[in-house]
């Protein structure tokens, strides 16, 4: 069937950026012409190469039509297999199929994807562009990502939920069922057109038909009659949508994939977290997410037989597992990982990466951060910049601290700003400008042993203060021990935060007795004083410690603690304390320190305790419950135009969580958002942090650190008047319409044909819009 020699099969494949299309004709690839993209014919298997551009790995995908025969998936397998070697083996390869397609996929169909009935094996012959011919209905379902399937062309065929279009070659109707939302009607208007513009050639005439209003389009429902003949009783309800997308399984399990005696084996090694160091070179590796997703990962090093079959090794272990066809299964070689793929490992560092900026640390469970100085100007000129450090700016704004006491809000002295009791709650407001615009950060710190009313009551005044603000504020939640980067600058190397007790004023804390802090830190904008238990086993060889006594208090300086971490220690230890400071190096320590601490003991004084964690890639969900269950669906190659006002959107960011919300996003959506962010963590293959900072964006106030992950942003986007902007929804609402009507409808409408009608002042074309009823 096929040479091992590709030459001549894979001479044509572009390695520019962009899409390439095949199709399995009698075992052979074929290319698929442009004007096709985004048509699948049920009865066909299809290779799709997506090539990135900027030295970055392409994805192969190939598709399985549910009606294609097993030769003609078999043969789309071999020949994925040898367009990755082509390619250089760096390619991931993802296998599809009808009705499941990953988020990826879908993305390069924006307009959506149709699922037309025919292809090689049902016998069907396939219906050729620019031909006008057509008669067919399309069945479209979906919101963020659009599917149209091809049904009888009959009444029977409707329900009062979905979209169907009636696509008759010059003319197409679109029917939105009464049930159905306008973002979904809006999705069908661009297939539409897309249908029109493509297949078409642009000489084909569109019409909306809303479904309960048939009265309203006469001309359009004697098309619709005409076709489909008349109507008889009521049309069927709405079909459910799909079951939610399963977003993540957090049970990961980790098979090694070797050779032995000629035979390949599959063996457990892990569950998670997974970490990096379990991937050897030599050897090939299936991730295996619940059920829900199969990965395999090929070692360079790898024989040539387990590279050859990891894939089929894949599909075997599914049929032994009996997991469904629609299961997802990717294939990557070592150096081109997914970022799905690298979210299920508890770290992940790429050969030769660089330390980026604001790289994080972790010894323990405290995060050291060395963060570079930059200027301010340069973080609002940059917004990437500023989401990378995850600083909106230098810390130089205005801060105002409040504490609850009596589940109400009192001032706190400015005194003791950066103080932090683990018995207490704190809202700390910050304001800074950009472009001469005041901006606010409303954190809502946590102390670890607050009572839940203390907790609840925060949350309630935090509330209140953002409706003082109309809403502005960008809310932060902040649990003890876990301060975001920008939260620690704010205080200027002066943040400490107690174990327990209460800053309130009138309140004698108990006696503790000799008092240890961490101090992590290596100028104003990264450091923190924590208070650890008060024992020789909590010190560490990489840092300051301020030991406090007394009579006095001792500046414990590790072995592995750098100029700039002393000097911030010392820092730390004048706003701790107006004692006598007595510097302690380690090992010279005097037999009073060890007393004080209980004695001494084993602590940790390995330099290999220092880890860096790397930046994950950032991933994008949509949280809604306009399809009537609340869903958390992931927006993939995402951009500013994917967020979407009627949602509530969770960005990812590893070291932070973002919520932001749709100016019509409804409250249900953002309580059950606030409840799946912390869910996401929990369930997370990584096992991440459930304490990781969760950040509320409201449309139109996105701060820098968050804007800065989205590519080009246009500030200006959101932030038109309401008047205005209902005149542009109108405006652009009106064009929709005449765009969708027929030439004589329009004439009949306006009194005047659609060119005249564009000659004509604006003032003109106002007053005729009016009088039509149009705007």
């Amino acid at each position: 069937m096929m040479d091992d020699d590709n030459q001549e099969t894979f001479k044509n494949v572009s390695q520019k950026p962009g899409l390439q299309i095949w199709t399995i004709n009698n075992m052979q690839m074929v290319p698929v012409p442009a004007q096709g993209f985004g048509n699948f014919f049920e009865g066909d298997c299809y290779i799709i190469l997506h090539n990135k551009g900027s030295g970055q790995s392409a994805d192969i995908h190939y598709w399985i039509g549910n009606s294609s025969s097993q030769d003609e998936q078999g043969a789309a397998a071999i020949y994925v297999t040898q367009l990755d070697e082509h390619l250089g083996g760096s390619p991931v390869q993802h296998r599809e199929s009808q009705g499941n397609e990953s988020a990826m996929f879908r993305s390069y169909f924006k307009n959506g994807l149709i699922y037309k009935k025919g292809g090689v094996a049902s016998g069907f012959h396939h219906v050729e562009p620019n031909v006008y011919n057509v008669l067919r209905l399309l069945h479209v379902k979906g919101r963020k990502h659009v599917t149209a399937t091809e049904v009888e062309v009959s009444w029977n065929s409707f329900n009062n939920g979905d979209i169907f279009l009636l696509d008759m070659g010059k003319a197409i109707v679109q029917w939105n069922g009464p049930q159905s939302n306008k973002r979904e009607k809006l999705k069908a208007v661009l297939l539409a057109q897309d249908v029109r513009d493509r297949e078409r050639g642009g000489r084909a005439q569109i019409g909306v038909v809303e479904g309960g209003a048939e009265r309203d389009s006469p001309e359009l429902m004697k098309i619709m009659t005409a076709v489909l003949g008349q109507r008889s009783g009521q049309l069927k309800e709405a079909v459910a949508d799909d079951e939610p997308d399963q977003v993540q399984n957090a049970s990961v399990r980790l098979y090694q994939v070797f050779e032995n005696g000629g035979n390949l084996v599959v063996q457990e090694v892990a569950t998670q977290p997974l970490t990096q160091d379990l991937l050897h070179s030599s050897d090939c590796y299936i991730a295996d997410q619940g059920g829900s997703s199969v990965m395999v990962w090929k070692g360079k090093q790898a024989s040539k037989v387990e590279r050859q079959e990891a894939l089929n090794r894949a599909l075997g272990y599914m049929k032994a597992k009996k997991y469904p066809q629609s299961t997802s299964v990717d294939v990557m070689s070592e150096g081109g990982e997914s970022a799905m793929f690298k979210h299920l490992f508890k770290s992940w560092r790429d050969k030769g990466q660089t330390q980026g900026l604001g790289a994080t640390y972790n010894v323990g469970k405290i995060a050291k951060v060395d963060q570079v100085k930059f200027d301010v100007m340069e973080l609002h000129a940059r917004p990437e910049l500023a989401a990378q450090q995850r600083m909106v700016d230098d810390a130089s704004g205005d801060v105002k601290v409040w504490r609850i006491e009596k589940l109400e809000l009192a001032e706190v002295n400015p005194n003791t700003y950066g103080q932090f009791y683990g018995g207490d709650c704190y809202l700390v407001l910050y304001t800074y400008q950009i472009s001469n615009q005041q901006q606010y950060i409303l954190y809502m710190w946590q102390g670890r042993h607050a009572t839940k009313d203390e907790i609840t009551a925060c949350a309630f005044q935090a509330v209140n203060v953002d409706n003082k603000y109309n809403g502005a504020p960008v809310q932060v939640r902040v649990i003890m021990g876990k301060e975001p980067r920008h939260f620690l600058a704010i205080f200027k190397g002066k943040l400490i935060i107690f174990e327990g007790g209460t800053g309130r004023p009138g309140v004698v804390n108990p006696e503790r007795g000799p008092r240890l802090f961490q101090v992590r830190g290596t100028n104003e904008l990264n450091t923190k004083a924590t208070e650890v238990p008060s024992r020789a086993s909590s010190l560490n060889t990489n840092d300051v410690f301020v030991l406090q006594t007394d009579h006095v208090c001792n500046l414990w300086y590790g072995k592995g603690c750098s100029g700039d971490e002393r000097v911030m220690g010392r820092s730390v230890s004048e706003a701790l304390s107006k004692q006598d400071k007595q510097v302690v190096m380690e090992g010279q320590e005097p037999a009073e320190f060890w007393v004080a601490l209980g004695g001494k003991a084993p602590y940790a004084c390995d330099k290999r305790l220092q880890r860096e964690e790397p930046p994950h890639s950032p991933r994008l969900f949509e949280c809604s419950n306009q399809t009537g269950c609340f869903r958390m669906t992931e927006v993939h190659d995402y951009a500013q135009s994917d967020l979407d006002e009627d949602d509530v959107m969770l960005l990812d960011t590893w070291e932070e969580i973002f919520l932001w919300v749709g100016d019509s996003a409804n409250e249900y959506e953002t309580k059950e958002a606030w409840n799946s962010a912390q869910d996401y963590l929990r369930t997370h293959p990584a096992g991440r942090d459930t304490e990781t900072p969760i950040v509320s964006v409201k449309q139109g106030y996105e701060p820098p650190t968050f804007t800065g992950w989205f590519g080009a942003w246009d500030p200006h986007k959101w932030s038109v008047s309401f008047d205005s902007e209902r005149q542009q929804r109108q405006h652009s609402s009106w064009y929709c319409q005449s765009d969708h009507l027929t030439d004589a409808a329009f004439e009949n409408l306006l009194g005047t044909t659609r060119s005249d009608f564009k000659r004509l002042p604006k003032w003109r074309q106002s007053d005729l819009k009016k009088k039509a009823g149009l705007f």
